[in-house]
């Protein structure tokens, strides 16, 4: 039986018989043509109820809107790191330079040349014959090693603590870092981060003052080191790494902008089994024949190492009480890197720099890591064959890829070189030319036409959508911080109503301004 009084779409048949009995009841007496007048009446106005119900049914409701205050407001909690110990630390750097200047490698310039083609991977037969080093040079490079690694310092386990990220900046990659770092907070990193820069020339204290609320502290090399030693940029890497006060490290370059969460690397079975976790890059070993000797996993000339493929160092996560040594020797590799061990290692092919030091260091030690089994996908700017970067897997899921980190190799992530020339004091961070106003670039359509730069298919093949949140990221940066500017900001919001449908709402009797998205 149904009970239409708990239906909430009764028959039109129904609604036309109440109509009619409460009709003869309230006009009981009345004449036949009164009565049959009223009644029309009364059925033109339950027709015109009814019809309207329908119609508001059937009409589609209102996209939610979801709304939040700035990402950026919910990372003030993060505890900063620790300071490290200047004085502790510095004096074990002089021990261990003190070791590194006394057992140079030979030749101590290695002469560096480049391959017929960079394109094309070289032949064995190049490979084996590209650089030529005596058999006396190479002894004497051997017997340096040998005494280098008796001598390493015993981890100082009281210089170190706990977990964090740390990212390398200055110049024009600071730039970049803001980006990543926006990234990690937007996509729920609860992690504390150093962001170092090679001096205070480098350094900006208002952006430092800002970052410290969201757990990020600025650190600089020159306060533990003698900067003015390093020829090269590729060395600075390891001495963020070194001279961090984290314990446990995820490393990543400045231009590296994470599109999940990583914090539980840490804790994922991948990490704790050995303390090291390496990505891998596009091609396998082009190291001289002579390297596995002077590093002491040969005889003589070999190639034992040539099947092996190389690391892409954008990402590394690394436990230094655990593989302390092994730092320390890729820190002698780094040390003599651009005259002697970047040529060794890569013969000046495609990746020339100090991204291989870390694993030839832990190979020459004998010491365990996990190298993650995905290989690496290159992500392509929409509609176009053209390389955005590199996008690497989560290491804790061995059985499937999954994207984590999108390393920027080629278009790197940064607000002012998108948008805007001469947002920011240039000689912190120098753009030449923003995308928008460089009609070569290849997003320069995408920004002028207000299109994604990633492929949404591609995304959704993946599972993932960072670039909503990287604008997010931009629009804190060129809206909400030290690096704000009016210019940059009605850009950056344009863009964002217009690609994804953001809107910029203040609440009702004030406060925050709020972020709204449409739900899908």
């Amino acid at each position: 039986m149904t009970i239409y009084g708990d239906d909430p779409d009764p028959p039109p048949s129904h609604l036309l018989r109440n109509t009619i009995r409460r009709f003869r009841r309230l006009h009981k007496g009345g004449s036949p043509r009164q009565q049959v007048v009223i009644l029309l009446g009364w059925i033109l106005i339950v027709f015109a109820v009814f019809r309207a119900f329908r119609y508001f049914n059937s009409q589609p409701s209102a996209p939610l809107l979801i709304c939040q205050t700035p990402t950026h407001e919910h990372s003030q909690h993060i505890q900063l790191p620790k300071t490290p110990d200047k004085l502790q630390l510095s004096r074990t750097w002089k021990t261990l330079q003190a070791i590194y200047d006394a057992h140079p490698p030979r030749p101590l310039n290695l002469t560096l040349k480049t391959f017929d083609s960079i394109s094309k991977f070289p032949t064995l037969d190049a490979i084996k014959t590209h650089t030529t080093i005596s058999s006396e040079d190479a002894q004497v490079a051997r017997q340096s090693h040998v005494e280098v690694t008796k001598q390493l310092v015993s981890y100082p386990s009281q210089l170190f603590f706990g977990q964090g990220i740390v990212i390398l900046a200055g110049g024009r990659y600071t730039g970049f870092a803001t980006t990543g770092l926006g990234m990690l907070r937007e996509i729920g990193s609860k992690l504390p981060v150093e962001v170092w820069v090679k001096d205070q020339s480098e350094e900006r204290e208002e952006w430092c003052t800002e970052l410290a609320k969201e757990g990020v502290a600025c650190r600089r090399l020159s306060d533990y080191m003698d900067t003015e030693l390093l020829e090269h940029g590729y060395q600075l890497k390891i001495s963020a790494i070194l001279f961090s006060s984290f314990e446990q490290i995820l490393f990543l370059d400045a231009d590296n902008v994470p599109v999940r969460n990583p914090d539980g690397i840490f804790s994922s079975k991948t990490f704790t089994d050995t303390g090291i976790v390496l990505w891998p890059d596009y091609w396998k070993h082009t190291g001289a024949p002579m390297l596995p000797y002077i590093v002491g996993l040969s005889d003589g000339p070999s190639e034992v190492l040539r099947e092996d493929q190389t690391a892409e160092s954008g990402q590394l996560v690394w436990d230094k009480r655990r593989h302390w040594k092994a730092l320390c020797l890729a820190a002698y590799y780094n040390y003599y890197g651009p005259q002697h061990y970047y040529t060794m290692i890569s013969q000046g092919w495609a990746g020339w720099g100090d991204k291989d030091t870390f694993l030839i260091a832990l190979r020459s030690l004998r010491q365990d890591y996990y190298m993650v089994p995905h290989k690496l996908k290159t992500l392509f700017i929409n509609g176009t064959n053209e390389g955005i970067g590199m996008l690497q897997a989560d290491p804790t899921n061995p059985t499937a890829y999954v994207p984590m980190f999108l390393h920027s190799n080629i278009i790197k992530w940064s607000i002012r070189g998108f948008l805007c020339k001469g947002c920011a004091d240039e000689a912190v961070d120098p753009v030449a030319v923003s995308a928008l106003e460089n009609p070569k670039s290849p997003i320069n359509p995408h920004l002028r036409e207000h299109r994604r730069i990633f492929s949404l298919q591609d995304m959704r093949a993946m599972d993932i959508d960072p670039e909503p949140s990287i604008w997010r990221s931009f629009e804190h940066v060129a809206c909400r911080s030290f690096w704000q500017s009016e210019l940059l900001c009605n850009r950056t919001r344009e863009h964002m109503e217009q690609t994804f449908g953001f809107q910029f709402q203040s609440p009702l009797g004030g406060g925050e301004e709020q972020i709204c998205l449409k739900a899908l």
